[in-house]
């Protein structure tokens, strides 16, 4: 196969949607693959998410995992022509953090603590699927400071974070339908697109 792409999950855990990604973006030349930042089989429910935001700070955090992540993306690299990496949630904000490693491309989507690395400059095609409204922080000053960045491209959609997932409350099928277009397009153009 020519193309590997990695998927990192929220912080609920490998749940039904991210099993789901697989089906979107697996094909005949793409293998594609999650990675649990969770031991097996732990994940949590939507009304948990406070217990799970704080299993996922206490446990795992912004730093421990980068290095195994990177150990298994240059792996991968040695083997595909392509290696990409699509992160949802604290998944993307993971991902943006490995924006410098030898990837072909990498799909942010609603990584709302992206905001605290903003001195990183991604060396790759990277591609940040924003909300239109957090609760936590100002939406647009993020959109604004990434939008000065090379390799960024942007998307922004109506709804909430979340809004990807059909079994999140904040779903919206119309920003799902539209994200997953412009994925989709990322993934297959040759060149980062200005908006």
């Amino acid at each position: 196969m020519k193309r590997k792409i990695f998927i990192l999950h929220e912080i609920y855990g490998v749940n039904h949607f991210i099993e789901e990604q697989i089906q979107v973006y697996g094909n005949e030349d793409t293998a594609v693959s999650l990675i649990s930042l969770y031991p097996a089989g732990l994940s949590f429910p939507y009304e948990q998410e406070k217990q799970a935001y704080d299993f996922f700070l206490q446990t795992v955090g912004f730093d421990a995992p980068l290095e195994l992540l990177s150990q298994k993306i240059l792996e991968a690299c040695e083997n595909y022509n392509e290696v990409i990496l699509i992160g949802y949630s604290v998944g993307a904000t993971l991902a943006w953090r490995l924006t410098t490693l030898p990837l072909h491309r990498v799909i942010c989507v609603y990584g709302s603590r992206i905001r605290q690395y903003l001195d990183h400059i991604p060396s790759c095609p990277t591609l940040v699927v924003l909300p239109s409204h957090e609760d936590s922080f100002d939406v647009q000053s993020l959109k604004d400071t990434l939008a000065s960045k090379p390799n960024v491209q942007i998307k922004q959609y109506q709804g909430l974070h979340g809004f990807m997932d059909a079994s999140n409350s904040n779903y919206c099928q119309m920003s799902h339908s539209q994200a997953h277009t412009d994925i989709k397009y990322f993934l297959q153009t040759s060149k980062i697109q200005e908006e």
